[in-house]
């Protein structure tokens, strides 16, 4: 049997109390031992090792009344690292910058008009206002391809080409990832939404584009080319499925419809709980959910929740924030 060695272990602790700081905010050496339940030397210890890396720092003191060493507060160091967090779509480009606690520092929202990679680079060092990024994540429509990062095709964002990625990543020189902007509303579902605590779910996605992303074990599921949750590609009733949406607005007709779409994804992998996002999910709220959850158990027998999205603001912005925040916690930490 292999047992950690010490500098793994200390590794462990380290990141174990990072996750605390910034799930709880600035903590004193007693509350991390509690949290913990290590020592009070192996607290020390890495209270001092986090401090000398950069990564903690001394925030006040807690309580009026309780003075000395065991009432110092310590945070993270929020401007550690900085990621960017791009929404890129038909008509406009939206960017956020957030600190390493996920604290939004900047924005910055320009038309579609130009080159795009100029656009781009533009945009995000708007809303950087100079701040170094640890790395950037774009959400755009289309079927993203897994193994290199690149659309399987060109998507109707205006001016968007191949290598266009590439491009993007040599002219800031930082890490520039892209992924479907549906999934990165499920992303935003899945942590701060309507999927919170849910490991399995499907988010279908009702705006001026239509699709749908797969959560399954808390994992998005992308399929071998990009594909999965492409619905709108679905024949139903003799018509694409993202025609057949756009063909009405009464309330009840729409639900109806909404759930021929959402009972594929039922039969086959049995969710549990679909999620309606994007404009029409946001608009449409608890009651367009109640009355696609009416359709639904008349079509099927298997028991599924349906929610409105419960992200506040842009989802694809947020999912897009949250996964840079990932990927620099990692790096940083």
């Amino acid at each position: 049997m292999k047992t950690a060695t010490p500098s793994m272990a200390r590794a462990i602790n380290d990141r174990l109390a990072l996750d605390l700081l910034l799930e709880h905010g600035p903590l004193t050496a007693p509350q991390l031992r509690e949290l913990t339940g290590l020592s009070r030397p192996t607290v020390s210890d890495l209270i001092e090792r986090l401090k000398g890396g950069g990564l903690i720092e001394e925030a006040g003191e807690r309580g009026e009344d309780r003075r000395g060493p065991n009432a110092r507060l310590y945070a993270l160091v929020a401007g550690r690292a900085h990621v960017a967090g791009v929404d890129l779509r038909r008509t406009a480009i939206n960017v956020t910058v957030a600190d390493l606690t996920g604290h939004v520092v900047g924005s910055a929202v320009r038309e579609i008009s130009g080159d795009l990679a100029d656009l781009v680079e533009a945009t995000v060092a708007e809303a950087a206002a100079g701040r170094t990024l640890d790395n950037v994540v774009i959400g755009a429509p289309g079927l993203v391809k897994p193994k290199d990062g690149e659309l399987v095709m060109a998507n109707d964002v205006p001016g968007w080409r191949p290598g266009l990625v590439t491009a993007v990543r040599e002219r800031l020189g930082v890490p520039v990832v892209l992924e479907n902007e549906v999934n990165l509303a499920a992303v935003a579902e899945l942590r701060t939404g309507a999927a919170q605590g849910s490991d399995d779910f499907v988010l279908l996605w009702l705006d001026d584009g239509i699709g749908a992303a797969v959560v399954l074990g808390g994992r998005l599921r992308r399929g071998a080319s990009g594909g999965a949750g492409e619905i709108g590609f679905l024949d139903v009733e003799g018509t694409p499925f993202c025609l057949l949406l756009q063909a009405t607005t009464r309330p009840e007709e729409r639900a109806r419809r909404v759930a021929k779409g959402a009972f594929a994804f039922v039969t086959l992998l049995d969710p549990g709980l679909v999620v309606l996002g994007g404009a029409t999910g946001q608009e449409g709220g608890d009651e367009l959910a109640d009355r696609v959850a009416a359709r639904l158990r008349e079509l099927s027998p298997a028991p599924t929740e349906v929610r409105a999205t419960r992200v506040e603001g842009n989802a694809v912005l947020e999912g897009a924030v949250l996964t840079a925040l990932d990927a620099a916690r990692d790096n940083v930490w």
